[in-house]
């Protein structure tokens, strides 16, 4: 299924960075900044354990062996 969080960030970010390399915005600009705190979230959001994808661990494998 898709991340729609993921992907929400991901195009804020790519036309903030349009917007930027268009007008040749320096780094201190508020659309700069809030591109550097979108990479954090998306930093943040992929390194969190997604839930339903092999949730259930070794415990799992106890049950069928016996």
């Amino acid at each position: 299924m898709a991340d729609l969080y993921l992907k929400s960030l991901e195009s804020e970010r790519r036309q903030l960075w349009a917007t930027c390399r268009l007008k040749g915005l320096a780094r201190d600009t508020p659309e700069r900044q809030r591109i550097a705190a979108i990479d954090e979230a998306i930093a943040a959001h992929k390194a969190k354990p997604r839930g339903g994808e092999n949730n259930a661990g070794p415990a799992a494998d106890d049950k069928t062996s016996g």
